[in-house]
């Protein structure tokens, strides 16, 4: 914390006295005033803002499902989680984004574009977390299932599931990330509308008030929902280890 208002009050002060003029960077306090001027009503920021987040969310949702059903399904056949491993370990070394021109002609330009290549960029994240957390869940809890007489399925919602919880978090949280990266990167090139489109537009006009605003505003909200979620992580860790 200290070191980041350190860096704010270094770069105020550059900005300042012009040491770092200001076509180049806004000072921190100008970000600020610009900020709360977007955030009000006549800015017409509102529709970007609905439609960023209304991606974000479904890319969420729909990553963090398939991902973990998929995971699990991997789990239990193991010839074809062997076939489908070096696919998964070089899965982050083909860019999402040279995608994009498929699925317009798939989607069109809406919303489904964005939300496709967002997906594609995070789904494997909880994939490969829900991997993580069966493969490390001890014998002796399928041992106890089979004890129980549990069907699979018993076995997989009242044990397996429950066990890995922290590792399907660590998805959830790589899943919120890559789903910010990638929608409002996506909205650069393929959208007319978001808050990454919005960004873009005021680069293009030279408008760097607005621009740095919009950037502090995606700083300050992916920030704090990285720190709620690294809360609860930190509350299931401390159940885990009572």
């Amino acid at each position: 914390m200290l070191v980041v208002a350190g860096a704010t009050a270094a770069v105020q002060l550059l900005c300042v006295t012009h040491l770092i003029p200001p076509t180049t960077l806004i000072a921190p306090s100008a970000m600020a005033v610009s900020l709360w001027q977007i955030l009000q009503p006549q800015s017409g920021l509102y529709p970007d803002l609905l439609a960023t987040a209304t991606s974000i969310i479904a890319t969420i949702v729909s990553a963090s499902t398939v991902g973990a059903i998929a995971g699990v399904a991997l789990h239990a056949l193991p010839r074809l989680r062997q076939v489908l491993t070096p696919l998964l370990n070089s899965y982050y070394a083909v860019p999402t984004f040279m995608f994009y021109p498929i699925f317009i002609v798939l989607f069109g330009a809406g919303h489904l574009p964005i939300i496709a290549i967002a997906f594609l960029l995070a789904v494997v994240s909880m994939l490969t977390s829900t991997l993580s957390g069966l493969d490390r869940i001890p014998n002796v809890l399928l041992r106890t299932g089979r004890a129980l007489r549990l069907s699979r399925f018993q076995t997989l919602r009242w044990l397996l599931l429950p066990a890995c919880t922290p590792a399907l978090f660590t998805g959830l949280k790589l899943v919120v990330t890559y789903a910010f990266i990638g929608v409002i990167a996506s909205e650069f090139i393929l959208s007319g509308q978001g808050v990454g489109y919005a960004i873009a537009n005021a680069y293009n006009n030279f408008d760097n008030a607005r621009m740095y605003g919009l950037m502090l505003l995606v700083i300050i909200v992916v920030t704090a929902v990285s720190l709620l979620l690294q809360a609860q992580d930190d509350r299931l860790q401390a159940r885990r280890t009572r």
